[in-house]
């Protein structure tokens, strides 16, 4: 179908008959599902095994220099240190993303921070993860007391933390130096915000309904 002149694209809801699911793999943080579905009534029900997994936040700091809080990280699955923006599973029961948020900001960063709006939403691996991930903007930082700091352990006991103006970091990206999905994502949104003057940004508490867990029983997406 030609696509109409002004039309807005977006994603749309469209359950499948479910006939069976089960856990393959029961996993520390996330498992690994078998479901069976009928796709189309005139075709056999498919199969596909996908990690469930709880969901995840992140957020993109810039400060009154316009400078973007970027984090280094090893990931063991890639083998690398990563430069990545703080971002936490959505592993606590009933916390709203928002709130999720400003505690992986604090814990991993040692700031919180006055002023927050969504950035973007996204789905990190749709074809094999249940993952979806809600990446918000936080203006105005200001440190944590020493004494409320959390203390980071494992892979963030020795986190580089720094300080990266905006398109020094945007060019990091372009020129294939930032490879996390979330920072990629969230500095090219923040760099796209810029340019409208953040005319587009959405409420830090607009309904996540992309999100599995968090939809309502007729989303609207």
């Amino acid at each position: 179908m030609a696509k109409t002149d002004g039309e807005v694209l977006s994603d749309s809801f469209s359950p499948r008959r479910l006939l069976n699911s089960e856990t393959v793999y029961d996993g520390r943080i996330w498992d690994v599902v078998q479901e069976t579905f009928e796709y189309a009534p005139d075709m056999a029900p498919l199969v596909r095994d996908f990690i469930a997994h709880p969901g995840a936040v992140a957020v993109l700091v810039l400060n009154e220099a316009n400078e973007v809080l970027m984090i280094n990280q090893y990931r063991h699955p890639v083998r690398m240190k990563l430069w990545e923006i703080p971002a936490g599973l959505m592993d606590i029961e009933g916390e709203a993303p928002h709130l999720a948020a400003a505690r992986e900001l604090a814990e991993e960063a040692d700031l919180v921070a006055t002023d927050w709006s969504v950035l973007v939403d996204l789905f990190l691996s749709p074809g094999s993860s249940s993952e979806a991930i809600r990446i918000f903007l936080a203006r105005n930082p200001v440190p944590v007391p020493e004494d409320e700091r959390h203390e980071r352990t494992d892979e963030e006991s020795d986190m580089e933390i720094r300080w990266v103006p905006l398109d020094d970091a945007i060019a990091a990206v372009l020129a294939g130096k930032i490879h996390n999905p979330s920072a990629v994502a969230g500095l090219l949104a923040a760099a796209a915000v810029r340019n409208d003057g953040f005319a587009t940004l959405r409420p830090f508490d607009t309904p996540f309904e992309a999100h599995p867990r968090l939809r309502s029983a007729d989303p609207k997406l």
